[in-house]
């Protein structure tokens, strides 16, 4: 497949002809041929973007509401589309791919409803007769820098709620999944998005320090925000404090999942499993530690492992499975070495093991300790370390000895104990009785620590790609002292 980069409108490729090529992780066929974009290329989307703002910044929310609510609409339409790209970019099931679509247009549509939320305030001022408000106005270009392993959700995320605020977008697609964020470019399209408003850039990966850095530093782009790893969320930081832009940052997780000993073993069971292993653990809320008290472990632990062991691993182009490709071999060697290490210090396989292909099964690894890697290391694959406590304590330092904080989960009959537990978490989500992968569109979403800074979602998204701007209207005459 073919695609084109949007720049003002206009479907084009990079202006040198360049291009790069994004191939299958099972068989290593070409899966997308996409434009090189050049640095020149990128300052043109965010000046197309901000010639656009001009006008979409005074668009009044119904307009902006029709159109996001046409956008969900034409993007649930392509789920088949979506189905086969995600497939053949990043090998994830259709399982996943279906989850994408579904969220990202309820995204679309909880965005929709935002375009009449953007509230201000009154706030009583000492001078007599000063009206003084706090309102909130569109911050301008809004760059969208967006990943793989979730890529309909995050790309939409990155795109949704500054559009409903008023502001106009230039998304940098993901190299691994240049198709897949393309059909979301079409979908906005096709619910009649002025020219500009919605700009899409792709780029070799050699390029992308360039390419991002060319459109962090122009004048015109006002808010950034990236997902994706700690590593990459690090520099682009910095790239923004160098120039002074706004970030909101969705980084890296080792979320822990917390089984106290009177947790609903079944229910856990259930839930870990969902959160360790939808799509292969490649998701930043991936149950990547799992904390279980002695005086359940060895139930849970029995359960865990024969339902681990009974989940399909395949070809996703071929039928439905549980378990597709990761996305590369790099996520099987750097899974591999965790398994090794761990099991060099003592850790026992229950089931799965090493792989020789993208296709890795669901992996298990009991007495789990704070000296092998895999305790402090994100797997970010389908490989998952099960630690054994004793108490409330144990548990709680257990699920904080980490440098990340996005998503947690906590177990417990006793809901007062399991709010206290979570309380004492340092994440910026956290779940009782539920599992660590939950999204919804209308919900503050990211996390402390290494895991990021700043929120998507709802009325903390509208927070972040706003400006706050306090404006006064003298009413009366005013007295001076001189």
């Amino acid at each position: 497949m073919k695609i084109s980069m949007l720049i003002n409108g206009e479907q084009i490729q990079a202006r040198n002809g360049a291009t790069f090529e994004r191939r299958n992780p099972l068989d290593g066929s070409v899966a997308t041929v996409a434009p090189a974009a050049t640095t020149e290329d990128a300052v043109a989307a965010v000046e197309a973007a901000a010639e656009a703002f001009k006008t979409w910044s005074r668009t009044g929310p119904s307009e902006r509401r029709m159109m996001l609510m046409k956008a969900s609409q034409a993007l649930e339409a392509k789920a088949e589309a979506f189905a086969t790209a995600v497939a053949s970019e990043i090998g994830a099931s259709a399982i996943w791919a279906g989850f994408n679509v579904h969220l990202a247009a309820s995204m679309l549509l909880e965005a929709a409803s935002l375009t009449t939320q953007i509230n201000g305030e009154i706030i009583p001022s000492d001078v007599p007769g000063n009206l003084a408000m706090a309102l909130r106005q569109p911050a301008g270009v809004v760059l969208g820098i967006a990943p793989w392993n979730a890529p309909v959700i995050l790309a939409v995320r990155a795109i949704a709620t500054p559009l409903a605020c008023g502001n106009t977008v230039v998304l940098k697609g993901s190299e691994i999944c240049p198709a897949t964020h393309g059909l979301i470019i079409e979908a906005l399209q096709e619910a009649g998005l002025p020219k500009g408003v919605v700009n899409f850039v792709t780029n070799a990966p050699a390029d992308a320090a360039a390419v991002v850095e060319a459109m962090i530093a122009h004048p015109a782009v006002r808010r950034v925000n990236f997902t994706g790893s700690t590593y990459v969320g690090k520099l682009i930081a910095a790239t923004c404090a160098k120039y002074l832009k706004p970030i909101v940052l969705e980084l890296g997780g080792k979320a822990p999942f917390v089984v106290l000993d009177d947790a609903d073993v079944d229910a856990a069971v259930n839930a870990a499993v969902f959160g360790a292993f939808a799509n292969s653990g490649q998701i930043c809320m991936s149950t990547e530690r799992i904390v279980v008290d002695a005086g359940v472990a060895d139930e849970f632990v029995a359960k865990l492992s024969a339902r681990a062991s009974s989940l399909p691993l395949g070809d996703p182009r071929r039928g439905p499975v549980v378990l597709g490709s990761v996305v590369d071999m790099s996520a099987v060697d750097r899974c591999n070495a965790l398994i090794d290490d761990a099991v060099g210090k003592g850790a026992k396989v229950l089931t799965g093991g090493k792989a020789s292909s993208t296709l890795m099964p669901a992996t298990l690894l009991d007495y789990v300790t704070s000296d092998m890697r895999i305790f402090h290391e994100e797997a970010f694959g389908p490989v998952k370390g099960i630690v054994r406590v004793s108490g409330v304590e144990e548990a709680v330092a257990c699920a904080n000895d980490n440098e990340y904080g996005l998503a947690a989960a906590v177990f417990g009959r006793d809901v007062s104990r399991a709010i206290q537990v979570a309380g004492r978490i340092e994440s910026g989500i956290c779940h009782i009785n539920g599992p660590t992968v939950h999204d919804e569109a209308q919900m503050p979403f990211g996390g402390v620590k290494g895991s990021g800074i700043g929120r998507f979602g709802g009325k903390a998204g509208v927070d972040a790609f706003t400006e706050l701007r306090w404006m006064t209207v003298q009413t009366t005459p005013r007295h001076y002292p001189f």
